[in-house]
């Protein structure tokens, strides 16, 4: 007979959440998440099979609690002006869940840049693409007079931009982010 789960899986999974995006996914070990989540090891590995079944489980968790996010920009009619308050709504999800380590989704794009998971890789040049084509969409909105080429090398530039921001969040004054927001919208 199965045992029953003694613990609430959206909890333990939001518990780990917290501790990958401060730590990344590389330097957090079975060990911490054991400690962090409050269940053991067989427990880890029976709900989510591995560290990184466990990881997808947090990619989720996160990316459900920033949906409204994306929804708002996908449903705005004001083109620049919405991508540029997504810039500023990305920030208040970090402070709205008690993060203030930049954005999980970048810093994992950033962690497994380089690394063989091409799973986890995978779900972060997925998830880059659709932010990516959400800039896209929303640059044509005021776009009469710019070409396809141009709009695409706004989009990868507000794209980089948006990866700056996350890593500008950790350490700069909330001054120098809302100058870095404003200026990096000027002329677009």
């Amino acid at each position: 007979m199965a045992r029953k789960k003694e613990y609430i899986e959206e909890e333990v999974i939001e518990k780990a959440m917290h501790l990958f995006w401060r730590n990344g996914y590389s330097d957090t070990s079975v060990r911490m998440l054991e400690k962090e989540m409050g269940i053991n090891q067989f427990s880890i590995y029976s709900s989510f099979g591995s560290k990184q079944g466990l990881f997808l489980e947090c990619l989720k968790c996160y990316k459900a609690k920033a949906s409204q996010m994306f929804i708002k920009l996908k449903n705005a009619t004001n083109g620049v002006e919405a991508i540029k308050d997504f810039f500023y709504d990305s920030l208040r999800i970090s402070e709205e869940l008690g993060n203030h380590n930049g954005c999980f989704v970048t810093n994992t794009y950033n962690e497994f840049a380089e690394k063989e998971d091409e799973i986890i890789k995978g779900q972060m040049l997925a998830f880059m693409d659709q932010i990516k084509a959400l800039f896209i969409e929303k640059l044509k909105m005021n776009a009469s007079h710019k070409d396809e080429e141009t709009i695409v090398k706004q989009a990868n530039y507000l794209l980089l931009a948006k990866h700056g921001l996350a890593a500008a969040s950790r350490v700069n004054t909330e001054k120098e982010i809302n100058d870095f927001i404003e200026m990096t919208f000027k002329g677009l």
